[in-house]
């Protein structure tokens, strides 16, 4: 039947003037829905709208399908034909729908019976805003004239449905608080493991504390006065520097300024004295908090710096702090004692807040199980997971949530037989093994064959779990993080003080420190990186090291002074020539015969080796190897940049293959490098503790592993049931494949 399209085109302004006479903003894109169906005589139209934050479409209107599956019905992009389109940026058009590969059935909502499909992205230039979806029962009902007059409908729609998509974002945030929950029954959702360990409790929304504004209302009708307000500031100092004093206790390598920011701001007469002087205008104590807290945010949000930009969480901190010690209600520490924290994203700095201010778990919604985030939990025994469940943070407060951070689920509402199933630490974190005294363990081979395992350490606190489970030594001591949480660079002496407090606690174990890798993931907030398009491909590691050789020269002496009775191991992060190693090491050189000559204590012959981690070495590795004491292959960065995938992106994650043939064959190369020339190779990162890929590591040679302290007692029981004969077989096998699916199929 042919349709009347210029009557249709020409009535998308009638569409457009309900957007001023509807009194919702989901019933206006009703009326889209229904009127777009009514004029093209099709049985089903709908409405997604897209979100960046999720990268989700979602089903806000329909008429056709069933009416509960609004605000149900999610896809990712490219995931169904609906997704696809938005993906492609294209209208996608079948006569046939359900035949078609990539088709995404929903049983719940009644589509299975519409076989004409025709999905039109909605978009402005190059923003996603959703997507128009019209389908018919009889098949080849839409031809080329009805996909252009939907395209034309979609365009001249596409300012106002973003205008209302942004509506009802705000709307949303409004009423966050008093929807229901997504999840109500008892749920379980797969999830990604980022630090191992299991924690029940009730959760802790991270995007959904009470705000600045919910506080001025709580308290709209009682008066304040100045002296109230002082008080406010008396107690919130006081319980500031109670939690700085205990997070010390535990973390005194990193601690130092955690609360710090807030405590100066407290200190800060401007700060204080505009809420006072507003107070003192005739404005309520509550809402002169609140106002001259948004002026400061505003004033951070202008930064360009995008790191610095973020805090401004700590000038929200301290505002909801007073608030909450002025009118009562949450927004101090209580909140989250014995608590699992749901949010969309963490910083290192937060997680050391939550650390000490007693969270039992935490579930993230973006990042990559390889970022700084989940190494720092692992360190904090902290059970982390990464879970794309954006349903999550509209979980009510009083939800009960269980981590599974063992086999990578997230029970809501856990059901007993669920609980008895697995035995919940107290307080979260990996379970230990016993301590062993007497005989030093040693990890073999069921043939006899000696591997060394060695612990990674992050944090001073990271020692006490790695004398229980006995390591080799410590293959990688991460110097960043005492950078990471400060707010200008740590002196010389202030990190030889943290180094000499870990070759104490090692004694005559080997220690490789890996000098300064910040870059990327790892951003300080106190130093201007100007504007990055790709961090991860920019100034970063020993980029960072070489350009700033004041900052590298300090960490180097202190290196050498804190490890000069000690088994020392210096070693530099992605390196990409031989020229930057050679620069590197004759620093660390230099640096040996300045402190003998200072007549300073310090190690003169420590091993220097370097990381492998960039693609751009494989080509020199004999000239690299000729020139190192050693080699260690750190997975997760050389993955990434072989197969240029960035590790913390989600959306990517699939791409993200330590069993590529390309990466296999790269780490036999480096391997074979090292043996030829007589030089130590490790590898560390993600693939040390993977059960799928130790049988091949240790069949291209590889006797050194190092890995976080929680995996070694699984990896060292893993080892001694397997037989070197039957790891060369697998090896060679797996060299010969041509295809990441044959190579998947061997290593399950």
């Amino acid at each position: 039947m042919k349709r009347d399209h210029t009557k249709l085109i020409c009535d998308v302004s009638e569409l457009i003037g309900l957007f001023v006479d509807t009194p919702g903003l989901e019933a206006f894109l009703q009326k889209i829905a229904e009127m777009v169906s009514e004029h093209m005589g099709s049985e089903v139209c709908s409405i997604y709208l897209f979100y960046d934050e999720t990268q989700e479409l979602v089903l806000k209107a329909t008429r056709g399908l069933k009416p509960e599956a609004i605000g149900r019905v999610r896809l990712k992009v490219g995931e169904g034909l609906t997704g696809m389109a938005i993906k492609e940026m294209r209208p996608v058009c079948e006569r046939n729908a359900s035949k078609v590969p990539g088709y995404r059935y929903f049983p719940e909502i009644g589509e299975e019976v519409y076989e004409s499909f025709l999905a039109v992205p909605i978009v402005r230039g190059q923003t996603r805003i959703g997507a128009l979806v019209i389908q018919n029962k009889r098949k080849d009902y839409f031809d080329a004239e009805d996909v252009q007059a939907v395209r034309a409908i979609a365009s001249q729609l596409a300012n106002t449905i973003e205008m209302a998509k942004l509506l009802i974002g705000l709307e949303e945030k409004r009423e966050y608080r008093a929807q229901e929950a997504v999840i109500q029954q008892p749920a379980r959702i797969a999830c990604r493991v980022g630090a191992p360990g299991t924690a029940v409790g009730k959760v802790v929304p991270g995007d959904r504390f009470y705000s600045l504004q919910e506080f001025v209302e709580a308290a709209k009708n009682k008066k304040y006065s100045l002296e109230d307000f002082s008080a406010a500031v008396r107690q919130t100092e006081k319980e500031l520097e109670q939690a700085q004093f205990q997070i010390e206790e535990k973390l005194a390598d990193v601690a130092s300024l955690i609360f710090t920011a807030q405590i100066l701001m407290l200190k800060d007469a401007a700060f204080i004295n505009a809420m006072a002087d507003l107070i003192k205008k005739g404005t309520n104590p509550p809402a002169a908090i609140a106002r001259t807290v948004e002026q400061y945010v505003a004033m951070f949000d202008k930064l360009s710096n995008s790191y610095l930009r973020e805090k401004r969480q700590d000038v929200q901190d301290i505002g909801k702090r007073l608030l909450a010690n002025l009118v009562g209600g949450k927004g101090g520490s209580a909140d989250y004692q014995g608590g699992v924290m749901v949010v969309r994203e963490l910083y290192p700095s937060e997680l050391l807040k939550l650390s000490s201010e007693g969270i039992r778990g935490v579930v993230v919604l973006s990042g990559g199980i390889t970022s700084h985030v989940s190494i720092l939990a692992r360190s904090l025994e902290i059970p982390l997971v990464i879970a794309e469940a954006p349903q999550l943070l509209r979980l009510p407060a009083d939800t009960q949530i269980f981590i599974d951070g063992e086999h990578g689920f997230i029970y809501i509402n856990p059901s007993r037989d669920v609980m008895a199933m697995v035995k919940v630490p107290e307080k979260g974190g990996p379970a230990k093994p016993p301590a062993r005294h007497g005989e030093k363990i040693v990890t073999k081979t069921r043939d006899g064959t000696r591997v060394s395992l060695l612990a990674n350490i992050n944090l001073l606190c990271d020692l006490k779990h790695a004398q229980v489970i006995q390591p080799d030594g410590v293959g990688l001591y991460r110097t960043e993080f005492p950078f990471i949480v400060r707010s200008d660079f740590p002196t010389e002496e202030e990190q030889y003080i943290v180094y000499k407090k870990v070759v104490d606690a090692l004694g005559d174990e080997e220690l490789t420190f890996r000098t300064l890798d910040i870059g990327g993931d790892k951003v300080l907030s106190y130093y201007d990186y100007g504007k990055e398009q790709n961090p991860f491909l920019g100034m970063r590691s020993i980029r960072f090291s070489l350009k700033h050789q004041d900052i590298f020269i300090q960490q180097v002496r202190a290196i050498l002074k804190a490890g000069a009775k000690a088994d020392l191991k210096i070693m530099f992060p992605m390196i990409s020539s031989l020229d930057e190693f050679l620069e590197a090491k004759a620093i660390v050189l230099e640096c040996v015969k300045d402190l003998s000559q200072e007549g300073a204590d310090c190690h003169r012959r420590p091993q220097i080796g370097l990381m492998i981690e960039l693609p751009a070495v494989l080509e020199i590795i004999q000239e690299l190897a000729r020139e190192a004491d050693f080699f260690s292959i750190g997975t997760n960065d050389f993955v990434q940049y072989m197969l240029a995938v960035d590790r913390t992106n989600e959306k990517v994650a699939e791409f993200y293959l330590p069993h590529h043939p390309s990466v296999l064959r790269s780490l036999k190369k480096v391997v074979d490098a090292a043996d030829m020339h007589g030089k130590e190779v490790s590898i560390c990162g993600d693939m040390a503790h993977d059960e799928r890929y130790i049988l091949y590591l240790l069949g291209i040679g590889l006797r050194r592993l190092s890995l976080d302290p929680s995996y070694i007692p699984r990896i060292r029981a893993l080892i001694g049931t397997m037989d070197l004969r039957a790891a060369r077989r697998q090896t060679a096998r797996l060299l010969r494949c041509e295809k990441i699916g044959e190579i998947d199929k061997i290593i399950r």
